[in-house]
């Protein structure tokens, strides 16, 4: 099996949240008192699971068009019913992935906005 290639539309996702972390973990918040609250973007976590996620989406997607090409082409054992299947879980699963962007970046709006 290839390398997965990454479909452009999840990789514009992808990289719409790295910026958005990237602009989050540079910034020091200031707390009653004179004191900073770190914001800095600790390692493993949320990020991992998220990468995790969308990796998982795109390996869904390449998965459902190689079984697409497989039947396509007549190779035995790939059903039909198998083959559509497939196909709606990447598409729901990519769905998933979009609208959990949507609320990420709602909420980066909100957080932004908050008067302090």
């Amino acid at each position: 099996m290839s390398t997965p290639t990454i479909n452009p539309a999840m990789q514009a996702a992808l990289n719409q949240m790295q910026d958005l972390a990237g602009q989050a973990a540079g910034a020091a918040v200031p707390r009653a008192g004179g004191q900073n609250l770190d914001t800095t973007v600790g390692s493993g976590g949320f990020s991992e699971a998220l990468q995790s996620s969308l990796e998982r989406i795109n390996q869904m997607q390449t998965d459902a068009g190689d079984k697409a090409k497989a039947f396509q082409a007549g190779e035995p054992g790939v059903s039909l019913h198998d083959t559509m299947i497939t196909g709606q879980k990447a598409s729901i699963a990519f769905e998933m992935g979009v609208q959990m962007r949507n609320r990420l970046v709602s909420a980066y709006k909100d957080v932004m906005n908050m008067q302090v």
